[in-house]
């Protein structure tokens, strides 16, 4: 993702805004404008070029659908990050999901050389849960109030997935 997509991320933001809202951390109203979107992908970037994190818009039938983010990235012995994603709730039960998620884990352990790549889901995330385990993660346990969504702390299941899996 870069500068030029930060229109579209805006629209897509604002209409997905009360779908997303009960499975993020709380954003300002700033965040769900365009300003606030150049300023987020204007990090995004900043991120890039340090190796920290990568983010891609995901896209179906041609159009912006939702976004994947690669995080936390630790190098060294660990070889190690975060998996982050969401899909447009109409789009729900495509594949699109699974299939942009296989093609990051694709490239997360052969381009970006990652060995290891984690992601949690809302303990009731059901969806989320089979398009990781479609993926091949596994289920690692629970994290207890593993991060703040919606202005709780909220219990989540990691998942990961190593390059020999």
């Amino acid at each position: 993702m870069h500068q030029a997509h930060a229109a579209a991320l805006t629209e897509l933001r604002v209409a997905r805004r009360a779908f997303l809202e009960p499975f993020e951390p709380e954003r300002s109203g700033d965040f769900f404008t365009l300003e606030g979107q150049r300023r987020t992908l204007a990090q995004v970037e900043a991120d890039r070029g340090a190796d920290r994190a990568y983010g891609f818009l995901i896209v179906a039938d041609g159009q912006p659908a939702g976004m994947l983010s690669v995080s936390r990235i630790t190098r060294g012995p660990f070889q190690n990050a975060g998996l982050g994603y969401w899909v447009a709730e109409q789009l729900g039960g495509r594949g699109i999901a699974t299939a942009a998620i296989a093609k990051t884990v694709q490239w997360g352990f052969g381009e970006a050389g990652l060995h290891r790549l984690e992601a949690a889901t809302l303990v009731d995330n059901f969806g989320s849960q089979t398009v990781l385990r479609r993926n091949r993660f596994t289920e690692i346990g629970t994290c207890r109030r593993y991060l703040r969504i919606a202005g709780e702390w909220r219990d989540h299941l990691l998942f990961a997935r190593t390059v020999e899996d």
